[in-house]
């Protein structure tokens, strides 16, 4: 079953930083390395090592720059505007901006929210951002000071885009959104025209770009590529600048190469996950998971026939067993659906999630024998296992892809691993 960003609802937030292991919410005196972590430099007064129980994430950039490779060739070497939106896909903004940045590849950064694109900024990233969502007029003159560009689509977009090129001193980029039928956000095909044409008018503005949203649809994808081509070849004739042109997220980097156009815009394939029916995209591309979700055991007991684990004791022991307790649970992001199918690794072994996943725990059956113990670590998600990979765990769980990784607790910390 796989379902597809048409079915995806949801969003995350916050990021972190890469390399010196820093966990949000944490001053930088208390911060811990994970086994196999790799800081950037030692810092002083930090904690010694200590073995986290808590679940983290870890990041893992030779996957980051396997898939940029392969969108890059997929798309016959087109720049890649990389959308970091909704935390990173779940790595983090702070940290996957990071460590995109020095990439060739990566001709900019995306995001859908003004504070996501400061947080780039603030992160050291100097590559374009693009602020594919609405700012709050309060917001406005910090992003325009941070050079951040700006996608406009709304029928005012002038009188919020001229004052702060004003109040600069010089003009501000931005990119025509144009909706060819996707019907969320953008500036109707039907009005494009008139109104591109009067807001380029403006020597306050400069036009970087002029891209679309497709909907997924590989029979509407092209209807939507044409209205959105003709758009612009009317813009040009009348004169109007139209930039860089852009069009294919992920699925279109593989379904639409027509619409590859100037520059892609992809998002979930560059963190090495496949974007709509994983079955076919692996024989174009081969992606790696670049995020793996751990924990630690916390508790290893005995059951005897008949007892029963979580609330309601949804399962019941058949024969005596052990069972493993893991720190992890639905507020983490691993997902309640993790029961109707999902594995974790432990010491090379996989072992089933049974009973119900809470919001802080979950447990998993481990046999016959005690093969596992307290603080063992344990891999709930990433490329370590087939089952585990996040494409492989969403259609087993009758979920999406973009849950699974989305859905990834901004709040826990990552950490940079070699791999």
């Amino acid at each position: 079953m796989n379902i597809s960003r048409r079915t995806f609802l949801g969003a995350a937030a916050l990021g972190t930083s890469p390399g010196i292991l820093k966990g949000i919410g944490l001053p930088e005196d208390q911060i811990a390395d994970p086994p196999g972590a790799q800081a950037e430099k030692p810092r002083a007064g930090s904690l010694p090592h200590l073995d986290r129980f808590d679940p983290w994430v870890e990041i893992i950039p030779k996957n980051l720059r396997a898939a940029t490779a392969e969108v890059r060739r997929l798309s016959d070497n087109r720049p890649i505007l990389a959308v970091v939106k909704n935390n990173g896909y779940g790595l983090g903004t702070r940290t996957v901006g990071s460590l995109l940045e020095d990439d060739p590849g990566i001709s900019g950064f995306a995001v859908v929210k003004g504070e996501k694109a400061l947080e780039l900024r603030s992160a050291g990233i100097r590559k374009p951002i693009l602020l594919m969502g609405m700012f709050a007029p309060e917001e406005g003159p910090e992003l325009a000071r941070a050079n951040v560009e700006f996608a406009v689509f709304t029928p005012d977009a002038a009188e919020r885009i001229v004052p702060l090129a004003r109040s600069l001193g010089h003009p501000v980029a931005v990119h025509f959104y144009l909706d060819t039928g996707m019907g969320r956000m953008g500036m109707s095909h039907r009005n494009a025209v008139p109104w591109m044409t009067e807001f380029a008018r403006h020597p306050e503005v400069k036009v970087h770009g002029t891209f679309t949203e497709l909907g997924e649809d590989r029979v509407f994808d092209p209807e939507q590529l044409s209205r959105f081509m003709t758009v612009v070849q009317e813009a040009k004739a009348a004169g109007v600048e139209t930039g860089r042109l852009h069009a294919a997220a992920s699925n279109g980097v593989f379904y639409l190469p027509e619409g590859h156009l100037d520059i892609v815009r992809p998002g979930i394939a560059l963190f090495g996950s496949y974007p709509s029916n994983p079955a076919t995209e692996r024989q174009m591309a081969t992606l790696q998971s670049a995020l793996r979700f751990r924990t630690r055991v916390v508790r290893v007991s005995h059951l005897e026939e008949g007892d029963g684990v979580g609330y309601g004791r949804p399962w019941k022991a058949d024969r005596p067993t052990w069972v493993a307790t893991l720190p992890v649970g639905h507020a983490d992001g691993f997902p309640r659906e993790a029961v109707n199918g999902a594995e974790v690794l432990i010491r090379e072994n996989l072992y089933p999630v049974i009973g119900a996943v809470s919001a802080s725990h979950c447990i998993v059956e481990v046999g016959d024998h005690p093969t596992v113990q307290v603080g063992d670590t344990v891999t709930l998600m990433g490329p370590d296992r087939p089952s585990l990979e996040p494409n492989n765990m969403a259609e087993r769980l009758g979920v999406s892809v973009y849950d699974l990784l989305m859905h990834v607790n901004p709040a826990l910390p990552r950490y940079v691993v070699e791999k």
